[in-house]
Parts: C-alpha cells; structure tokens; sequence
C-alpha cells in the first residue's frame, strides 16, 4: 500500500474514534473561494471563531443598550467584577488557585505591569536569563526595564543558545547557565512553548533552579496556555501572563491571563503601577487616596474590565472545561504524531526539517519545519490547496492541528501537498 493511501486509512480510523471530534462544529471554519472548509494549521497564532462568541458578544451590547451605566452591577454577567467569572476556567487552564489568576490587559502590558514587581535589581544582582531569539515583545520588555535600573541591557540580558549546529536548548544547558550566573542573576524569563521552535521547556524544573540561586522566575505562556497541561502553582513559578487568542480562541486583541503565585497575593510592599480597579473592592469606591492592592493577582490590575474581550474568554473557557485539557492533550499528542509521521513519510530526507522536539513530552501541539531552499513555495502551495499556515523567514512553516477543531484527516492532506510539491 502507498504511504499515503496508509496514511488516509489511519487517519479516517482517528477521526471515527475521536471522543472530540464533535467540538470542531462548534468553530466557524473559514472557507475557501469555493466554500469548502479550509485546513486551519495556525492556532498557534489565531485560534478560530466558537460559534457562541456571537451570542455571548450581544448579551453584552444588549445589556449596555438595555442597562447603560447601571449594568456595571445589573448586567446578567455584572461588569464591576467580571473578570470574577473567568478565575474558575483560567485556573484550571493554568494549573492555580483562583485567588492566583485574573485577567486584565494585553500580554506585553500585562507583563510590563508584572516586571514592575518581579525584577528588583540589587548590587551585583542584576542580570535576566532569556532565551536566545525569545519573541520581539518579551525581549523589547525585558530590556526597557533594564534601563528603568540604569542598566544596560546588553549586560543585564543573558541569552541563552543552543549548542553549535543544534536549534533547541538543552534542558541540563539551560540549568548549567542558572547555576553558573548565581548571584548575579535577578530574573529567569522564558516562554514556556518557543514561539518559533514550538520547544515546550520543562518550566518545573528550570524554576526551581531559578529559586536554588535567589532569582525570580517567570513565564511567557503565550503558545503554552490552552496548549499543553499546566501546573504553575506546584510548580512555584512566581508569576506568568498568556494572551488568550491563540489556543484560547478569544479573538484579535483579546485581554491576557496573568498568574501570581499566591506567596505574592498579600504582599503589599512589593513595587507595582497600581490602579483602582487593583485596589481593593470594598473600598475601591470610596476612592481612597492611600492604594490598598486587592488579594491575589487581582490586586496587579489597573483599569476596569475590557467586557468586550472578556466576553469571549467566558466563551472559550467553557468549551475547554467541557472538553478537559488531558483529553485535549492526548488528542494533541496523537495529531501531531500522525502529522509529524504523514510528512516524513512522503518527503525525501534533507528537503524538510523539523526543528521541533521529536520527544511529543517537549512539544505542544505546533511543528516547526525548516524547508531551506522552497519554503517559501512550499507555503504558497499550501495556501493554495486551502491550508492555512504560517512561514517565519528564513525558511521555516509552522503548522498547529489544534484538538478542539482539527481533525487527522487535516494532517494527512497536508502530507498530500508536501509530497506533490517536495516528495
């Protein structure tokens, strides 16, 4: 049997056994000019439309045009704490207690707002641990706040890289470099998923390497939240913010998810650019003049709460809690095997590369190929066969089957291109 007749096969057994597969009619797929769905691979940088997002959007116009100032308390979701009703799902997403989560700005804001509190250079105490080719906004946050100390960021940034000739880092690397900066290091930052690489790092691990030299350590969870399994709590990480439009499915722009481990919840002292709605609630309308920080991350928020991209948070967590992050692991974990298989199966060796982790335990649900002499065609080609991904210059595709909305039949049609266009 040809490869990709076996492949069609295995595939159409996936999708007959998936306990999931019901969740994808709940996304508007995008079509195609000739209105047949697309291949949508690019959760990993919009995740889709769910359908109630709709619906959940006009409770909240229909309730300002009904209610006016007086929904802020009357609203069927009241706005004056609605960020409350999005704790539950986001905890679980994250792996925390409620009082450890909310929600508030976008994710370079919100980040902003949590450096402010967890990099506090002193002495020789001073330098921040960042992956090599981090994500432009962390690196550009990092550094800025380098300069607020009076440093400058090309001694105060430590980039981590990989070894010669490799594109990941090693784990024992990463925790060599921690231990050798010692007490000159103040802050571990890293993504918990490599934006580029989709290397998902062992964020336990390297967190208590952090706290064994003095340092803080937080995370960009941007391509990890909503991705792969999180426990930020147990694992002791100080403090960490996601966006909520990739894998979350919340939409362009939507308000970010920030962690604080709850070590920091009461602790006033620390530095932070307050704001009321991060002040307490009871008094928060007395307008007090002294700030008093609200319990828990609740107390790093500075403005009132953006309903409109909130709303279809509210929308998203409901469908991951009807679903379970392990059941949507597990499906992850089977797709992008499959696609990981599919392409090496009908691609000749040395004309695609994954740069992804071959270990499914050091990766999400993205792959990251490198295609050094046609990628850019290759991706066109893909667009044109109605696959939908994305190309990161030199020459890398990035693909993303998401569980909630991708099925294996989605992989194996991507195999067919790569293997009329390269095989």
């Amino acid at each position: 049997m040809a490869p990709l007749d076996a492949l069609r096969e295995e595939a159409a057994a996936l999708d007959a056994a998936d306990a999931l597969a019901h969740f994808r009619a709940e996304f508007h797929l995008p079509p195609r000019a000739d209105g047949s769905p697309t291949v949508y691979l690019c959760g990993n940088s919009l995740g889709l439309q769910p359908r109630e997002t709709r619906e959940d959007l006009l409770a909240e116009l229909d309730d300002w045009a009904r209610l006016g100032v007086d929904g802020h308390f009357e609203a069927r979701t009241p706005w004056f704490d609605y960020h409350q009703a999005l704790k539950p799902g986001l905890a679980r997403i994250c792996g925390a207690t409620e009082d450890e989560v909310t929600s508030m700005a976008g994710l370079t804001t919100s980040l902003h707002a949590l450096l402010v509190s967890f990099y506090a250079p002193r002495g020789r105490r001073r330098k921040i641990l960042l992956e090599g080719g981090a994500f432009p906004s962390d690196r550009y946050a990092l550094a800025s706040h380098a300069r607020l100390h009076g440093h400058d960021p090309a001694d105060a940034l430590v980039e981590l890289q990989p070894r010669p000739g490799e594109s990941l880092l090693r784990r024992q690397d990463v925790l060599d470099r921690i231990e050798a900066l010692g007490d000159d290091l103040a802050l571990v930052m890293l993504g918990g998923v490599h934006y580029y690489t989709g290397q998902l790092h062992d964020i336990a691990a390297i967190t208590a390497a952090g706290h064994a030299v003095g340092a803080k350590v937080g995370w960009d969870l941007a391509h990890a939240a909503g991705n792969v399994p999180l426990q930020l709590h147990d694992w002791d990480a100080d403090f960490a913010a996601f966006c909520s439009y990739k894998y979350l499915n919340a939409g362009p722009g939507s308000a970010a998810g920030v962690f604080v481990h709850e070590r920091w919840g009461d602790a006033p002292e620390l530095q932070r650019l307050a704001g009321w709605w991060g002040n307490d609630a009871a008094s928060r309308f007395s307008m007090p003049a002294q700030f008093v920080p609200a319990r828990g991350a609740d107390g790093w928020q500075q403005s009132n709460a953006p309903v409109f991209t909130m709303a279809p948070i509210r929308t998203s967590l409901r469908l991951f809690d009807r679903a379970t992050m392990p059941a949507l692991r597990a499906k992850s974990l089977a797709l992008t095997g499959l696609l990981e298989r599919s392409i090496a199966a009908v691609v000749p060796a040395g004309k695609a590369t994954l740069i992804t982790p071959c270990d499914p335990s050091q990766r999400g649900c993205q792959l990251s190929l490198e295609v050094p002499e046609r990628g850019e065609a290759l991706h066109r080609a893909l667009a044109e066969a109605g696959v939908v991904c994305d190309f990161r210059r030199p020459s890398v595709i990035r693909m993303a089957p998401v569980p909630l909305y991708n099925r294996f039949d989605d992989v194996v049609r991507v195999a067919e291109v790569f293997a009329r266009l390269l095989g």
